[in-house]
């Protein structure tokens, strides 16, 4: 269950969205079929979004074109549900109990049926229902990495499979705040179990048969859990077409069909998909890699791809208004960028001291300055990590969450924390972002001022999301969370001492209580006191930073009508199924 999307929001916020449009009030004829061309920042890299590496904005964007589900959000974070692919019924509120059915005749575009084995392996890699590891991981086994926590979602029982063999039902011990926006969807399991030596069709005896986890007797490994697993959290890692199609099977509109390294990824009419979102008169979207602004405007101007969603400028706008034809679309989004450091107690950012001087020099209106504000002059500092500027709990949480203290820059106070110390940060970031690296070159200058040398650590496009993963290799990351606009779930996924998704493994008991009760919380007003108790933890403890909102900007041209301004992870591509080719 994901959550936030690697890359870019905050957590359950709903933004304002402002519409320009350059094009007139009639347009030219349906076309009977052809090719949008999309332009995207990132390449892909995992066919599983499912885990904390792959849980990427671009691995979200091709699975959103090439993967069936129960439900989508639309461009209010609102649920939709699809009927065309199954059915969600809630069977009882007390006990929590909820039923997810594949309707008959649903199938992966190699022709096997959707069924339970799927769904309980969907489960199974997001619920941590076999875990019995440790904090410290030392002792127990932690088998499945989700991007998403574990959260309230660990309150349900093994699911019930139905008679129908499509069908399971899960049990919860508790509420559950974000039932609702819970899928157990995930990549095929007749596939992992193949590639993990099992029977296509064994899943659901072997986690019915396998143990449930118990942190307090850990059991021994299980080896046929444990290789399902390994193929679940890394077996859809890649950096081109893999050889066996099996690795990226589609069961929505679209299927992969090639890929060509570091230019684009092209997706084709899936001929098994019979479900209700194949838009009429497409076959065929193409991804291309762009990750310039200005390349992407450059692209559309020149009819070489139909929508762009390019990193927001003064100058990107300004030159995309500038162009006959062309629909353009402005608004907020649910993105913004952050500084998190690495909490190894052996490393740099170990004593607190250090984390608070470090922090203390990151010029954040400095950066707004230069990468927002010639866009949104009105654009004003991020004071919250888990709200957003005019969401309920944002005024109480940043009044008392001590982000004052690093409103400005403060090398004297810095400089006094070290005490003759001169610290090397290693900073890593995705170096193809123009607004990373001068978020870092930034950084680098201002700590020196206080003897901090930072040590540029930008990595490429493809590779800065697996990194992320790899804290002994960074002290501190510049990146971005993009939310899917709903639900608190997304809180525990960062900040939780055990999330694969808190990369600086930052901790705090008191924090995940918190959090522990916020998901079992249904009440919106004991969910932002909560939220705010969180907050002032997380500055207190020296988190990170946040650096900006991110605003949004949207553009398609004249081959392609019903583009629509979405704030969200999925942004221009929310609803592509009522994408229409004109001629």
């Amino acid at each position: 269950m994901k959550r936030l999307a690697a890359a870019g929001a905050l957590l359950g916020v709903s933004a304002l969205v402002l519409t320009a449009c350059t094009t007139t009030d009639t347009g030219p004829a349906a076309s009977e079929g052809g090719t949008v061309r999309i332009a995207e920042v990132n390449e892909l890299s995992s066919f599983n979004t499912g885990t904390a590496d792959g849980n990427v904005d671009i691995n979200n964007q091709i699975e959103y074109f090439t993967q069936g589900d129960f439900f989508r959000l639309d461009d209010t974070a609102s649920v939709v549900y699809d009927e065309s692919f199954g059915t969600v019924e809630k069977l009882s509120d007390d006990p929590l109990s909820i039923k997810y059915t594949v309707n008959e005749g649903v199938t992966w575009s190699d022709g096997e049926a959707i069924d339970a084995d799927d769904l309980l392996l969907g489960w199974a890699a997001t619920s941590g229902y076999y875990d019995d590891a440790d904090a410290e991981g030392t002792v127990g086994t932690t088998y499945f990495t989700p991007a998403g926590s574990t959260s309230g979602l660990d309150q349900i029982a093994l699911p019930e499979v139905g008679d129908d063999g499509r069908s399971i039902t899960t049990t919860y011990s508790g509420p559950y705040a974000d039932w609702t926006l819970f899928s157990p969807m995930s990549v095929p399991a007749h596939v992992v179990a193949e590639k993990a030596g099992l029977e296509p069709d064994s899943l659901v005896a072997l986690f019915e048969s396998a143990t449930e986890g118990n942190v307090d007797a850990p059991a021994e490994t299980n080896a046929d859990l444990r290789a399902v697993a390994d193929v679940w959290n890394s077996g859809f890692v890649t950096a081109s077409l893999p050889s066996d199609a099996s690795l990226y099977l589609s069961s929505g509109p679209f299927i992969v069909s090639s890929w060509d390294s570091g230019q684009s990824v092209t997706m084709a009419v899936n001929e098994s998909y019979t479900g209700d979102l194949a838009p009429d008169g497409i076959d065929q979207v193409v991804v291309r890699f762009i990750a310039d602004a200005n390349a992407q405007v450059q692209a559309l101007q020149n009819g070489e791809v139909d929508i762009i969603n390019p990193q927001a400028s003064a100058d990107t706008l300004s030159s995309l208004e500038a162009l006959t034809g062309v629909n353009v679309m402005t608004g907020d989004t649910g993105s913004y960028d952050h500084i998190d450091l690495n909490f190894d107690p052996a490393g740099v950012f170990g004593e607190a001291s250090v984390r608070e001087a470090f922090l203390k020099t990151i010029p954040r209106e400095q950066i707004l300055d230069a990468l927002i504000r010639p866009l949104d002059p009105e654009a004003s500092l991020l004071n919250s990590q888990i709200f957003f500027p005019g969401v309920d709990g944002y005024d109480e949480a940043t009044s008392t969450n001590g982000s004052d203290a690093y409103d400005v820059v403060d090398v004297a106070g810095a400089t006094a924390l070290l005490a003759g110390a001169t610290p090397s940060v290693r900073v890593a970031y995705n170096n193809a972002n123009p607004n990373r690296v001068d978020a870092f070159l930034a950084i680098q200058a201002s700590a020196a001022e206080a003897g901090i040398t930072v040590v540029d650590g930008g990595l490429p496009a493809d590779q800065w999301g697996e990194a992320l993963s790899l804290p002994e290799t960074w002290d501190a990351f510049i990146f971005g969370w993009s939310t899917v606009g709903a639900g608190v779930l997304g809180v525990p996924q960062l900040f939780d001492s055990e999330a694969d998704s808190n990369f600086g493994k930052f901790s705090n008991p008191e924090a995940d209580a918190l959090m522990d009760e916020l998901v079992r919380t249904t009440d919106s007003a004991t969910q932002v006191e909560l939220q705010v108790q969180v907050e002032q933890l997380l500055w207190e403890g020296g988190f990170g930073l946040p650096l900006f909102i991110s605003p949004g900007v949207i553009a398609s041209g004249p081959n392609v009508d019903g583009v629509e301004y979405s704030p969200w992870q999925t942004g221009p591509i929310w609803n592509f199924w009522d994408w229409t080719m004109v001629s």
